[in-house]
């Protein structure tokens, strides 16, 4: 069955999306923009600052159904310019540890908010890959 993952620690939904999905071990995660929880506002002016954004709004969706970065198997990362790619790379070699999700990158002409990033991820618990499950 599914059901609904909302955390006070990552920015609400502001459309008719909830923040993840959690299936059976599996976790749908909705593409996270870096709007600081607290102020609904973007975070950072950079793409380095709001990467680490997003990655904490990421760990906290992640946080309500018991898991951590170690179980996400997919990300997708949206840029507003391939530009900041070296940049956001930089930041999320900091927070995923091998064995690395795999990975796609696009480029898309906007964002919501005037957002440089996006990330969104599918995660799984699975025995042994660092999940408290």
């Amino acid at each position: 069955m599914k059901r609904a993952i909302a955390s006070d620690r990552a920015p609400k939904a502001v459309g008719p999306y909830s923040q993840g999905v959690a299936f059976g071990d599996l976790l749908f995660c909705a593409g996270q923009i870096p709007l600081d929880p607290a102020t609904g506002e973007i975070n950072g002016a950079d793409v380095t600052a709001q990467t680490e954004q997003v990655i904490e709004n990421i760990k906290a969706v992640l946080a309500v159904n018991a898991m951590t970065l170690a179980d996400v198997l997919k990300t997708t990362v949206f840029l507003t310019t391939m530009d900041d790619f070296a940049a956001m790379n930089a930041v999320y070699a900091r927070h995923f540890s091998e064995p690395f999700p795999a990975r796609s990158t696009v480029a898309v002409c906007a964002l919501p908010r005037g957002a440089k990033v996006e990330i969104e991820v599918t995660a799984a618990k699975v025995a042994g890959n660092g999940s408290k499950a």
